[in-house]
């Protein structure tokens, strides 16, 4: 045979060994060795001598490749099984009765005249990956710190309240209230984790799948810049995500891996669910999900841990010499696993064992059902509390869990690896008696057939009740609990929005720069400054925010190990491990999980952090808007600021980047607060007023959008008489028209303000009109105050009718009202019904695209020639001028042509 130094290189995992052989006698000893037990003791023996080799080298940190996935078995050997604390017969009772309530509080809900549904299988295949963690892992608060982190799998809740039943922390009455929130109030139990449902009890909401993983990583981040940064003790704080493996197809679900490894975020544990079902089939009938997303975590740099066979399964492996064994779990599908989990003992040991006289005898022994029992390693308390004990334990690493478990498992053989089982709500007579039986509840057949399922409870001084008591008295208290011990935090005084009261002078700024400069002053006052928690995706220079590098610096739990290429700019790049700005690289979803993480911390660890998340505007709420209703449900506060708002103010990048309409998507969210400012004092009440609000006396569940933009403009100082109710309700009168007999009424907001004052130029020198200028700050706002009246009126019919907001506001005022702004019509018109008065609106709607500003709002007819013509236009339907002069002010302005339009200011990127 070939020596090593004649071999042709060769690429290993990846690697190329090229490295000269400088001992080619040596290492031909090495591969004669290799050989030899090839040929006396066969390729299995040699293939798990070189297993060992590897293990070893790892040992000493030799550089070997990774290999890509592992055998199909445990990564835990039986052997290196740490000793299990519990008391494994009253834990398996306590599960007992943890199942029955599940399912019975599930099928309950399915009774006649309610059927609310439910989902009984997830939990059913999670419930010792659960038990073993409350009974021996998840920390509670009682300490008055955070405890641990847990993000439940969403169709998992009711497992979750069954086991909170049973500790009298809910009652039968809230159980048969399931999914009946309002009409069984106060009752009513929500059907998934939804803190904003119940803020006492769920922490974070995760059953929009992929959002849980996502939102577990920067969470066990938050945890360590916490901590970094001297704001909270997180040091025993861990984290745990419960996952389905059929989630692990959101793109979010494995999208930020790597920021986990690379920061050894060693305080967080994925357990992934792997019953190998989606919602309707096998996750990977033709191929093995345990052995893909291995593959894919150690990629990532995770430390990875199998949980595939439970103790059933430990004489067969441990007799496994020729391998015969291994290989046939490593070749058997997921489809075909998940046939075995329905099938008979007889049926698995003729296609299972059958087709290999090696693994015929390796059961010859057992009965048909001992086959039938050889169980999953996920239902094993031993084998979880294993896996739990060494993810625990490892650091520098995140720890994934791969969990095999039975969709259904115990629920019968009509529930148990069934395609349909996720839809299944309701179990027969005869499936509840078999289920009892299965658990030894003592509930009687009478009792089964006369009525609904009763719930089991073995007795408040039961043996099972008071061990579960102690187990959470002794790991600091009940989970899942939110608690919010946070006080009222002292805001800065007035003088700190100085600066953006007196306006900018003769300099032009961007609204994006005039936030900044209020956000600077803010972040030097002793009180509050340090909370502030700065967010953006990779474009801090964008947004004219690299004038906080020097001081807030970017978190880095590993600071700066290398000479910045801009390390002479005043403004240079720089990292360090208690810096206070996020930067997480091109990712709006990683973003936004900081956002939630660092929004909520003043429930999660007490202390209240201030988030700033910037933001190009466009790839904010329209592609993120997932997670901010989770931030909403997560009851999360702070400001996200839409940068590089409206659909022509970005000039140059075109329809990707051209936002019309995040406003608008900003309505649909409830415990979304939003604006459109103009000018910086307008900025400025409104952050005054959301700090109020978010984190001052009596605080509110809500977060604050602004958009903002990239137009350079003059901004005036604050009017002696500032009309600061209309800036924070909504609208106010920004100038009243001084010249001119026919009356009118001109709207805008944003950007789109200073149109609207050049309009109002337009026609008092031309067309003898005399318009009012409104800054509509925010229309989400007044539409959102009215509806609340109308609903109000509606049900008090007696009462005296109240008035909406914006129809006090505008009452008096005379002439037509032209609404204009950068978002598409759909924006203004939210308020159109409450206007006191005709009412028209001009609008981007439509594609964005790239050309100067002046072009693209001539093109939708936005610029202050086209409000002209709109005035104009509603005036002449009102009979106040003839609508002859229309055609006079279109071919005057040239607004059909729209090379003609002035290309207006240039750049501004901030």
């Amino acid at each position: 045979m070939a020596s090593g130094s004649d071999r042709n290189p060769i690429i290993i995992g990846g690697l190329p060994s090229q490295v000269p052989d400088f001992d080619p006698e040596e290492t031909q000893e090495w591969l004669d060795s290799l050989d030899a037990a090839v040929d006396e003791r066969g390729r299995e023996r040699a293939r798990y001598l070189m297993l060992r080799l590897i293990e070893r080298a790892r040992e000493k940190r030799v550089a070997v490749p990774e290999m890509r996935s592992t055998d199909y078995v445990n990564t835990i050997a039986t052997k290196d099984e740490p000793f299990f604390p519990g008391d494994e017969e009253i834990e398996r009772k306590v599960l007992n009765a943890t199942r029955w309530n599940a399912a019975v509080m599930v099928s309950r809900a399915q009774r006649p005249g309610i059927g609310v549904g439910g989902h009984i299988a997830t939990f059913a295949s999670s419930a010792s990956l659960y038990d073993v963690g409350f009974n021996h892992f998840f920390r509670g608060k009682d300490d008055g710190l955070g405890g641990d982190q847990i993000f439940f799998q969403g169709h998992a809740s009711p497992g979750i309240y069954a086991r909170a039943f049973l500790l009298d922390r809910l009652s039968e009455a809230q159980l048969d209230a399931f999914r009946q929130e309002k009409s069984k109030a106060p009752n009513g139990l929500s059907s998934y984790p939804h803190p904003r449902l119940m803020p006492d009890f769920w922490e974070f909401p995760t059953v929009s799948m992929g959002l849980g993983p996502l939102g577990a990583i920067y969470q066990a981040r938050m945890n360590r810049y916490m901590e970094a940064r001297g704001i909270a003790d997180t040091s025993q704080s861990h984290v745990w995500a419960y996952l389905g493996d059929g989630e692990m197809d959101e793109p979010e679900s494995l999208g930020q891996l790597s920021i986990a490894a690379r920061e050894g975020l060693d305080n967080l544990t994925f357990v992934v669910n792997c019953n190998l079902q989606r919602l309707d089939g096998p996750v990977r009938g033709n191929g093995k999900i345990i052995q893909e997303l291995e593959s894919q975590f150690r990629g990532a740099g995770w430390n990875v841990i199998k949980l595939v066979w439970d103790r059933s399964w430990d004489p067969l492996l441990a007799q496994d010499r020729t391998g015969i064994l291994v290989n046939k779990l490593n070749t058997t599908p997921d489809g075909q696993f998940q046939t075995y989990a329905t099938e008979s003992g007889s049926y698995i040991r003729e296609h299972f064992f059958g087709d290999d006289p090696r693994l015929r005898d390796m059961v010859k022994d057992m009965t048909d059902d001992q086959i039938l029992h050889l169980g999953r390693g996920g239902h094993d308390h031993k084998k979880v509390y294993a896996a739990y004990a060494a993810a625990k334990a490892h650091k520098g690493q995140p720890t994934v869990i791969l969990a095999q478990t039975v969709k259904g498992w115990t629920l019968g053989p009509n529930f148990e690896g069934r395609n349909a089982t996720h839809q299944m709500k309701k179990l027969t007579v005869e499936d509840l008696k078999r289920f009892r039986d299965r658990l030894h509840i003592p509930i009687t057949d009478k009792q089964l057939d006369e009525g609904y399922p009763p719930y089991y409870h073995p007795g408040r001084d039961s043996e099972e009740i008071q061990y579960m008591h102690d187990r959470r008295k002794g790991l600091g208290g009940y989970v899942p609990t939110r608690v919010v011990r946070v006080k009222p935090l002292v805001l800065p005084e007035d003088k700190t929005y100085a600066t953006a009261k007196k306006g900018s002078g003769q300099q032009s700024i961007a609204t994006t720069m005039a936030f900044v400069r209020i956000l600077k002053d803010l972040m030097r006052d002793k009180e509050i400054g340090k909370r502030f928690v700065l967010i953006a995706p990779d474009e801090y220079r964008t947004f004219g925010m690299d004038a906080f590098f020097p001081s807030a610096k970017i978190y880095n739990p590993l600071g700066q190990q290398y000479e910045a290429v801009d390390r002479d700019l005043l403004l240079a790049y720089k990292e360090s491990p208690t810096g206070q700005m996020l930067h997480d690289g091109i990712s709006e979803a990683g973003c936004t999980a900081s956002l939630i993480a660092a929004g909520s911390a003043y429930a999660t660890h007490g202390e209240p952090l201030i988030p700033v998340y910037v933001f190009y505007s466009m790839f904010g709420f329209q592609r993120t808007g997932d997670q901010f209703w989770q931030m909403a449900d997560q009851l999360a506060r702070g400001f996200v600021l839409g940068a590089t708002a409206g659909r022509t103010t970005l000039t140059g990048e075109g329809l990707q980047h051209a936002d019309g309409h995040s406003q608008l998507l900003a309505s649909t969210n409830p415990g979304c607060v939003a604006y459109d400012p103009a000018f910086g004092y307008e900025i400025a009440h409104i952050v005054k007023d959301g700090l109020r609000r978010m984190y001052g006396e009596n605080s509110e569940d809500v977060f604050y959008y602004l958009t903002v933009y990239n137009e350079p403009i003059q901004h005036p100082a604050e009017p002696e008489n500032v009309d600061v109710e209309g800036i924070l309700k909504g609208v106010h009168r920004y100038k009243s028209g001084e010249r001119g007999m026919i009356p009118a009424q001109i709207m805008a907001s944003g950007v789109a303000v200073p149109w609207a004052v050049e309009a109002q130029q337009i026609l008092a020198d031309e067309w003898n009109v005399k318009a009012d200028v409104w800054s509509a700050t925010s229309w989400n706002e007044l539409r959102r105050e009215a509806v609340e009246v109308e609903q109000y009126n509606l049900l008090h019919p007696e009462e005296e009718l109240r008035v909406p907001y914006v129809t006090q506001k505008l009452s008096g005022s005379e002439g037509p009202f032209v609404a204009v702004s950068d978002w598409m019509r759909s924006v203004p018109d939210q308020i159109a019904r409450w206007v006191p008065g005709t009412y028209q609106s001009l609008g981007a709607d439509g594609f964005g695209f790239a050309d100067t500003r002046g072009a693209a709002r001539r093109f939708f007819h936005i610029d202050a020639q086209s409000i002209v013509l709109a005035v104009l236009t509603e005036l002449a339907k009102e009979g106040r001028i003839d609508r002859s002069v229309l055609k006079t002010a279109i071919d005057r302005y040239e607004l059909l042509d729209v090379a003609a339009a002035d290309p207006g200011a240039a750049g501004g990127d901030a």
